[in-house]
């Protein structure tokens, strides 16, 4: 990519004032580099903290298979924990046992949901590869102004998306949003194709960016909704996974690039495919038995559940749904419920997670990694981003092992914990003169464990456990308002990312990383509950004693 595009991740109000060589690094930056990170940054780092570029993603397709075997062979077993809420120990009931072959049954539905999974990783990529060839053909190759709002629109268009989808989802059910979703998916994926204008190529991206946000809400609300418990931790990393594969895949169709300039049509075209199978899957699709029940559909509900698990279990949860519901009859929450004393405890966690995920630090750490690999003698960017790739792949893999087993809160305690660890690393290493003949064996040992604490936990959980967490009512809303949260600050930290570092210098930056991390571990610790092996309604019933 060309030097002119260095300043589109920054220069939206900032015009070319990033222009320059950053402090800590000395030269190891040339400006073609920095353009390159910089929207590689912008993109992928947006996908709840996936950072994937084609070496990582061909080791993480590589175990696909085995983590999905993983997911889908694992016998469920009933179990009883106990759980830690408002200050004391409760003793929950046996979780819903739902044995291989409801397991198997639930996986073609997952699997059309991934859909929304994989169209998101796609659009956050596919921009990476195409946008020099795109700007030539626009006529906007000197226009790094121009080029910055093609990046950056798909996000703002997220976060308006994000909002939008907890909403529909509440009013038309899970699948009919999906299939609603599909309609801007499709039409920003046309209107990119066809684009003649920069205009038509904005209203495009923006389009698309609502579709994502959409999906980035409704696709783990889905999932955890229609998932048996004692797998729904390994199945919010399948959602992560697809991600990945969607990034991988505007990364494969962008090969063709080099040889054919107007090949990048063909690359927004091909997201058209996607997003009609996910539209005609999920006219297919059973709808969630939970917001079914809550709508009064009864008999739905149980067809639903009986599609789900089959009939033997239709009895069980549809007991368990009673349960919940006993002594309620409110209908879905508004947008102001969620500020109330009822729910803001539990609503400001969800935000709260994404907030602390995002400013931890891992969009720098990722923009750097290929510096830092070089201030160690690895000159190959090849290198650098696979030894990255393996840590992320590592600790998903790790993760999604461990999810149902370890618990979703102590994964985040040891996560965050890692990662401040790292950053501390990572501070010294530029800074202790002591340090200076080991400083690029220790900065790369702290990039690879921040990376790896990251994926083990702050990377996958937050969009698993809010949908746990929300009570039925508010949890369209409610997870719509945290990814809000989540797409708004990756705006900004993209807008003054690069200003910070120019001013203050990265090995600051990173102590005050470090400090976010703690700060996230004092407020897990406090706050967070565990949810592993309960039901989504026993979880609700535990956090909303009042419904």
């Amino acid at each position: 990519m060309q030097a002119s595009s260095f300043t589109v991740k920054g220069n939206i109000g900032f015009g070319l004032q990033n222009r320059r060589i950053l402090p800590g690094f000395g030269d190891l930056h040339s400006r073609t580099t920095l353009a390159r990170k910089s929207i590689r940054m912008t993109e992928t780092s947006s996908c709840f903290g996936v950072n994937m570029d084609s070496t990582s993603m061909g080791i993480e397709l590589g175990r696909a298979r085995r983590t999905v075997q993983s997911v889908f062979g694992s016998s469920a077993k009933a179990r009883s924990h106990r759980i830690r809420a408002s200050g004391e120990d409760i003793e929950d009931a046996a979780p819903l046992k739902v044995q291989g072959q409801s397991s198997a049954s639930v996986l073609p539905y997952v699997g059309v949901a991934c859909l929304g999974a994989i169209l998101f990783g796609y659009h956050l990529g596919v921009v990476n590869g195409a946008l020099e060839y795109l700007a030539k053909d626009l006529g906007i190759v000197e226009n790094t102004v121009i080029q910055g709002w093609i990046v950056s629109t798909v996000l703002a268009g997220a976060f308006v998306g994000s909002f939008t989808g907890g909403a529909l989802a509440d009013k038309f059910g899970r699948t009919k949003t999906f299939i609603l979703d599909a309609i801007p998916l499709t039409v920003g994926a046309f209107l990119c194709t066809t684009a003649q204008s920069v205009q038509a190529m904005i209203i495009g991206r923006l389009l698309t960016g609502i579709g994502i946000g959409i999906s980035s809400a409704i696709v783990p609300l889905y999932i955890s909704e229609i998932s048996p418990t004692e797998i729904r931790g390994q199945l919010g990393t399948v959602n992560q996974l697809f991600i990945c594969i969607g990034i991988l895949a505007a990364l494969v169709a962008g090969l063709p690039l080099s040889g054919n300039p107007l090949w990048w049509r063909t690359m927004f075209g091909i997201a058209l495919i996607p997003s009609v199978l996910l539209a005609l899957g999920m006219a297919f699709s059973p709808e969630s038995p939970r917001w079914l029940y809550q709508q009064g559909r009864i008999s739905e509900a149980e067809t639903s559940i009986k599609r789900l698990y089959g009939k033997e279990k239709v009895a069980e949860v549809m007991g368990d749904l009673e349960s919940s519901a006993q002594g309620s009859s409110e209908p879905d929450a508004g947008w102001l419920d969620l500020f109330s004393s009822r729910y803001w405890k539990v609503v400001s966690i969800g935000a709260a997670l994404f907030l602390f995920q995002q400013l931890a630090g891992i969009n720098a750490v990722v923009y750097y990694s290929t510096s830092v690999f070089r201030s160690a003698g690895i000159s190959s960017d090849v290198a650098a981003s696979a030894l990255v790739g393996a840590a992320n792949v590592l600790g998903t893999t790790v993760a999604s092992s461990l999810m149902d087993k370890q618990g979703r809160k102590s994964l985040l305690l040891i996560s965050f914990t890692g990662m401040a660890a790292s950053m501390m690393l990572l501070s010294l290493s530029f800074t202790w003169k002591v340090l200076a003949p080991y400083s690029g064996t220790l900065a790369v040992l702290g990039t690879v464990l921040y990376v790896l604490s990251f994926s083990l936990g702050a990377g996958p959980v937050p969009a698993l456990l809010l949908p746990e967490i929300f009570a039925s009512r508010i949890r369209a809303k409610a997870v719509a308002l945290s990814l809000g949260t989540h797409w708004i600050i990756n705006f900004f930290i993209g807008l003054y990312f690069l200003s910070v570092v120019t001013k203050f210098g990265i090995s600051t930056v990173y102590l005050g990383f470090a400090s976010v991390c703690l700060l996230a571990v004092m407020y897990i610790a406090g706050n967070v509950v565990e949810t592993k092996g309960r039901s989504l309604e026993e979880i609700e019933r535990e956090l909303n004693p009042a419904i």
